[in-house]
């Protein structure tokens, strides 16, 4: 503990690792970075310490895999001299590679809800040895829709097991889970339901137009060693990393439509510092375990006052003191009034220096708007056209206009097959009416007897 720089233990450890080492089944209410990680971490490992390897004995299911591949770091770290092997199931990597690591033997599973599930299904995971249950960040799975996927994993498990969950709030689908899930809990209570006593927070009331414009003014005011930037759309994600870039910021942007080794890329290089800036949505708002941030500045106001907590758990870690700035529009007021409510206090209006405010919006914003695309023709356009013209051009059999197909040619529509230049024979038989664009028969001849 000491080599991994751990001096104190913080409150929500003191308060659930004895429960955990006593087998009782707890319910954490914890804000982020307070450190809960350990405090679950610490006595599972204790406890698979004795028994057999080889066998998954403990699960530990977590909504994105950013936060998963966080809990496996923290385990490794934390378990190098056990011996005790974790492994990694989330999607959006290869499946292969996560079933040959699990058929080479684990003792503990963190997963997401969705490629867990998968496995199940392929019975390519073992789940009848699970001799501990963790439900981490309850109250985002919550958000995003995994509950019903909790359950059906709950299924495969042995009834007979220790249960853990740990949640930042405790909204009523999260307290009836916690009744069906856990037996006679004991409830560890950190600060819930407010952000962390070690930030600040500011707000500074812009249009909607003049946010990238005031984003950059108060960089060139702010120590940017590291800063977290919350959008509300991919898209707008990856607009904002560019702009940074071209800005001359170290800058990358984290959102759900990159490929797995590109976002672990961008956490990897804003933990490190190679990136000053990430601009990230919410996707990320659990799953970066970076203690340094100092700022977290809120491009568009989260849509709950979970959100918010959760979003600016990310600077003011381990005890150090973090600024959360926060970009309001005039719609946006109802949702501040509701976060005032959460902190206890006002939250301070700041409006930057020499800053043009009253600037006019474009006729019409295109900062955010994707390209349009290049229309592209459809499979035989060309052709069909040409054979429009070809038909247009050609003479007419007889002196009398063509009927049938090549007359619908002739009017300057297709019925049918291909254009032709050359004219039209006349027909043998009488061929039957058909509504334009349909193909057309000849009549069946009549066999004499």
């Amino acid at each position: 503990m000491r080599a991994l720089g751990y001096q104190t233990p913080t409150p929500i450890q003191m308060q659930a690792i004895p429960p955990v080492l006593a087998g009782h089944d707890v319910m954490g209410l914890a804000q982020t970075g307070t450190g809960k990680t350990a405090a679950f971490v610490l006595p599972l490992l204790q406890r698979l310490l004795h028994g057999p390897r080889g066998n998954v004995r403990a699960l530990i299911i977590a909504p994105t895999r950013e936060l998963a591949e966080q809990t496996h770091v923290a385990i490794v770290a934390l378990g190098r001299d056990t011996r005790l092997r974790s492994v990694t199931v989330y999607g959006g990597v290869s499946v292969n590679n996560q079933i040959r690591n699990l058929r080479t033997g684990a003792d503990i599973v963190v997963a997401c809800p969705g490629r867990l599930l998968d496995l199940i299904t392929q019975k390519a995971i073992d789940l009848s040895h699970v001799e501990a249950l963790v439900l981490d960040e309850a109250d985002r799975m919550f958000d995003m829709g995994f509950l019903p996927d909790v359950r059906r994993i709950i299924k495969h498990l042995p009834h007979k097991r220790q249960n853990l969950m740990f949640s930042a709030t405790m909204a009523d689908d999260i307290r009836k889970l916690a009744h069906d899930v856990l037996r006679n809990p004991v409830t560890v209570q950190v600060g819930h339901a407010a952000p962390a006593d070690t930030v600040s927070h500011a707000l500074y009331p812009v249009e909607q137009h003049l946010k990238t414009a005031l984003l950059m003014e108060i960089l060139k005011h702010t120590d940017t060693e590291s800063i977290l930037i919350f959008t509300r759309t991919k898209h707008r994600a990856k607009r904002i990393g560019q702009q940074l870039e071209k800005a001359g910021y170290k800058a990358a942007s984290l959102q759900g439509n990159l490929s797995q080794n590109r976002r672990q890329a961008a956490l990897d290089g804003f933990r490190t510092g190679s990136y000053q800036i990430l601009v990230a949505t919410d996707i990320a708002a659990r799953g970066i375990d970076v203690s340094t941030i100092s700022h977290v500045i809120n491009y568009d106001i989260p849509d709950t006052t979970d959100a918010y907590t959760h979003r600016i758990g990310r600077t003011g870690r381990a005890a150090k003191t973090g600024d959360a700035f926060t970009f309001v529009t005039r719609e946006d007021e109802p949702m501040v009034r509701s976060i005032e409510r959460v902190i206890g206090s006002t939250i301070e209006r700041r409006f930057m220096k020499n800053f043009d405010y009253k600037k006019a919006a474009p006729p019409r914003d295109t900062e955010f708007t994707r390209p349009p695309r290049e229309p592209r023709p459809r499979a035989g356009h060309d052709r069909e056209e040409r054979g429009r013209v070809h038909a247009a051009q050609a003479p007419a059999a007889h002196g009398r206009p063509q009927r049938g197909y090549h007359q619908g040619q002739a009017a300057g529509g297709l019925t049918g097959g291909h254009a032709s230049s050359r004219p039209a024979e006349k027909p043998q038989h009488t061929e039957r009416a058909h509504p334009a664009g349909k193909r057309t028969f000849k009549p069946r001849r009549h066999r004499t007897l």
